[in-house]
């Protein structure tokens, strides 16, 4: 099995008393992709925001890769290798492709200047957006800014990539793209992912995470979360929704 490149211990998040999360424990594997599912009001939000240093914790610990960052901002868990990419777009419309993903990139090449053109080229070829690198990034279709997005994150060589529902908003053939390329990042970093889409979830990922009104439900393999009673309970017989 995997080593464990993140954990939480009794991760708990407090607002007026009423708790967004509850003593959650956690782990990611490291070159894995880990599924965090749940219904809507579960606490995913909160938990990954707890994890990338947006949302102070009330208590508890966020371990990576053996050490406590529990005190430490967002940008200093981005100097680690935590890189994050939000549920709506944030790419610089008015900026080329290249643009977008070298402002990205000098976060950790610095001013550098051939490093970061040869980094950013070659994290275009691998996305399949190279022959589109001089087009304005606010003139891509929403997938493909989408996607533009996750070469952003690419560009820094996380070591940890967290992609919160990546594929809300996007066409069929896009999802599949989405998957493709996911598998393509299999090993190269551990990536986990906040997705609504079952079937995105199923094909990709080796571990799923159940939260449900903020606490841990259940933990597993695609196969063990299916046949999970509690799950099963928790969704009324039906299938596991995000």
């Amino acid at each position: 099995m995997a080593a464990v490149i993140l954990e939480t211990k009794g991760l708990t998040k407090s607002y007026g008393g009423l708790n967004a999360n509850e003593d959650v424990d956690f782990e990611l594997r490291r070159g894995k992709v880990t599924a965090l599912i749940g219904p809507n009001g579960a606490g995913k939000s909160t938990f990954v925001g707890m994890v990338s240093g947006r949302i102070p914790a009330t208590r508890g610990q966020v371990i990576f890769d053996g050490q406590d960052i529990s005190a430490l901002p967002a940008h200093k868990r981005i100097q680690l290798g935590i890189a994050y990419t939000f549920q709506i777009t944030s790419v610089y419309a008015g900026l080329t492709l290249r643009e977008n993903i070298a402002i990205a990139a000098r976060r950790r090449l610095g001013k550098d200047r051939k490093a970061v053109q040869t980094k950013v080229s070659g994290v275009l070829e691998q996305v399949s957006l190279l022959d589109r690198a001089d087009q304005d990034a606010g003139d891509l279709s929403y997938g493909h800014q989408r996607v533009l997005e996750i070469a952003m994150g690419l560009v820094q060589d996380p070591r940890l990539f967290i992609l919160d529902e990546p594929t809300q908003g996007l066409a069929e053939s896009e999802v599949d793209d989405f998957v493709t390329l996911i598998k393509t990042l299999v090993g190269d970093t551990t990536i986990l992912l906040i997705e609504h889409n079952m079937d995105v979830v199923m094909r990709t990922a080796d571990y799923i995470h159940v939260l449900d009104n903020g606490r841990s439900l259940a933990s597993g393999t695609p196969e063990e979360i299916r046949k999970n009673t509690a799950v099963q309970a928790a969704y009324l017989g039906t299938d596991v929704d995000a």
